[in-house]
């Protein structure tokens, strides 16, 4: 049996408020990042533009309010979850176990910009493979179920996780931190990238352009149309940013392009010839 007796409970105070205020902290940065990117994204491309980009809406149909204030509300939720799992990192960096502190702190071009590349790349593979294994049956109604109850999804949707994924989406971060030393500059990129990526890939307007033969322009990276499929068909387009591991595994829906470009080469109301 340890010997309590000589355990400091006094030493607790300071401990906890510690760990409270840095709680705090990540959670209003979080939610500040969420609230700057969903909320704006929705007043901006849903309501503002919305005449502008009529004919670039992918379903005929808007979501219901209620949908909106539902997705929200797990949103925020998320972010708590995300606050809790970034203690991890926290507690890593306290502990001195996050090796190359000068190459974190750089503030060069080069180490930045790899930084961010290399961020992007496994956080794509990380969400590719997990996305795709929380859709196995015996995972799916835990994990992933409330996301894909948003079958028409919108900006809020983004962050509308059950508990179980909100942790596993949170889990990356210390992974990643604690495996490569990462410039903190370009992990603040990335995290400002995931959430902007996350948040237009369920806005409901194809944003993307396309080329001459009604493909995307950058077919590389997942449209605004490749993840729509993924929630009006669950089983394809597992990917994040990028279309590679779609392909490479093929569970790209069939008629990706064919569904792109119906939308992203329709003609403006302007454009249509009065009868």
């Amino acid at each position: 049996m340890p010997d309590l007796s000589t355990f400091d409970v006094a030493a607790l105070g300071p401990l906890v408020a510690t760990v409270a205020g840095q709680w705090i902290e990540n959670f209003v940065v979080d939610l500040r990042r969420y609230v700057f990117a969903a909320p704006l994204a929705w007043l901006v491309i849903c309501v503002i533009l919305a005449p502008v980009l009529a004919h670039r809406k992918i379903r005929p149909t808007r979501p219901p309010a209620r949908q909106l204030w539902i997705e929200l509300a797990c949103s925020v939720r998320s972010v708590a979850v995300f606050s809790t799992v970034a203690l991890i990192t926290f507690g890593l960096e306290k502990a001195g176990l996050l090796w190359g502190a000068t190459w974190r702190m750089s503030g060069d071009l080069l180490p930045i910009v790899a930084g961010f590349v290399v961020s992007v790349v496994l956080h794509d593979a990380y969400f590719y493979w997990v996305h795709r294994a929380i859709h196995d049956p015996r995972l799916f109604r835990v994990f992933h179920r409330r996301h894909h109850r948003s079958h028409n999804p919108t900006p809020f949707t983004a962050y509308s996780f059950d508990l179980g994924e909100a942790a596993l989406m949170a889990a990356f971060t210390p992974a990643l931190v604690l495996a490569l030393p990462i410039p903190w500059v370009a992990f603040g990129l990335f995290m400002l990238h995931q959430i902007a990526r996350n948040v237009l890939g369920h806005c409901g307007y194809e944003l993307f352009p396309a080329g001459k033969n009604g493909k995307p322009l950058f077919d590389w990276m997942t449209t605004v149309t490749h993840h729509d499929l993924h929630h009006a068909y669950a089983g394809c387009n597992y990917g994040l940013y990028f279309t590679w591991w779609d392909r490479w595994m093929r569970t790209e829906h069939p008629e990706y392009h064919a569904r792109f470009a119906a939308v992203a080469t329709r003609p403006t109301a302007a454009s249509v010839p009065a009868e």
